[in-house]
């Protein structure tokens, strides 16, 4: 989730459990304790831009560090604060507000390790966008009342209706992924996996992604509370596998970064439509019937000892959000999707990348 609901869950959290008298005070704690997970944005290496996928989300968000991270915060605020409070009541202060931060996030489809060192498997529940006004709004509404009539009850109230959204959202992942399902069924195809994530600041419009026979098969689906699904077909791409690329020397540092980004992409891997040398991740597009991934890897088959490069593909037109726009309100479309980026065949990095 964005940095600034993770600040405001952790307030109206540490708000929700203690005296009116510590309204404040709690707050103040929870808000800084809940943003202190997303530091593990700073573990990152100018020779590796991989390094910063792997530790994000990672230790930091998990359960098992919710104490440590309470503490690491507590002792932060403790300088500050020891005139107001003793660290002993401080700390499960911190606790409360740390402990939100993994939960929600694991709530997007991003990917949380919420049980390392246990496991290292990713868990993304894909019941929430990473940015989502109504449930922040609830959030602050929840946050200023609290604050301003110096009373845990509009915090606790905020805090139910909270969850009640991510319930809303549950279920709405479930009528999606139940209708492309069977949408999918009456193509004469068998599902082999499938997400379904709601699209950027809202749970109404989903984009869907599943497998079968080696394709990616990517489409919207306007999910209304109260109306029946619409599906916005997209299009279809190949799997990619690694035995496509010829000349990819195993063990190389090529070859493990081509395995680290497939890891954390799920598998979801496909190569960027007309540039074979990059490697997106699927899951993620500017249009939810859109095959073009918003980021990926740049591989270089002449240099494979040294690390790939991070592409990012956040080209945003008047089209794109003309067509987002329309698929949000259940209209229908002129246009889902942008031309496609051409190739440049006098790219040498385009030329050293071969297929079979």
């Amino acid at each position: 989730m964005d940095i600034v609901t993770q600040g405001l869950l952790g307030a109206v959290v540490a708000q929700s459990a203690v005296h009116p008298s510590r309204v404040r005070l709690a707050a103040a704690v929870g808000f800084i304790a809940g943003l202190l997970a997303d530091a593990d944005v700073f573990i990152r290496s100018p020779d590796d831009p991989l390094l910063v996928l792997e530790y994000h989300r990672q230790f930091t968000h998990s359960l098992l560090f919710v104490p440590i991270g309470g503490l690491i915060a507590a002792i932060l605020l403790w300088p500050f604060l020891r005139r107001h409070i003793g660290f002993w009541r401080l700390y499960p202060l911190a606790v409360l507000g740390y402990l939100p931060s993994g939960l929600l996030d694991a709530c997007t489809s991003y990917g949380t390790q919420l049980f390392w060192p246990i496991s290292e498997a990713r868990i993304a529940w894909n019941l929430i966008a990473v940015v989502d006004p109504l449930f922040s709004g609830v959030l602050i509404i929840a946050l200023g009342w609290s604050l301003f009539k110096s009373t845990p009850i509009p915090a606790r109230l905020g805090l139910g209706i909270a969850v009640l959204y991510l319930l809303v959202g549950l279920a709405q992942r479930e009528r999606v992924e139940n209708f492309i399902t069977v949408f999918a069924e009456s193509q004469g195809q068998r599902i082999e996996r499938l997400e379904a994530k709601p699209t950027l600041g809202n749970i109404i419009l989903w984009r869907t992604i599943y497998e079968t026979n080696g394709r990616f098969y990517v489409n919207a689906v306007r999910a209304g509370i109260l109306s029946k699904p619409r599906l916005y077909p997209g299009d279809s791409i190949e799997h990619f596998s690694p035995k496509r690329l010829d000349g990819l020397k195993t063990g190389s540092i090529l070859a493990q970064d081509i395995n680290r980004f497939t890891d954390f992409s799920d598998g979801y891997i496909i190569q960027y439509p007309n540039r074979p040398c990059i490697l997106g991740d699927i899951r993620y597009a500017m249009l939810p019937t859109r095959i073009i991934p918003l980021w990926g890897i740049e591989l270089d088959l002449a240099r494979q000892n040294q690390h790939v490069r991070f592409r990012t593909f956040r080209h945003l037109d008047e089209a794109t959000r003309h067509a987002f726009l329309n698929m949000l309100l259940g209209r229908p479309l002129d246009q889902t999707t942008s031309p496609l980026p051409e190739s440049n065949d006098d790219d040498p990095a385009q030329l050293r990348c071969r297929l079979d």
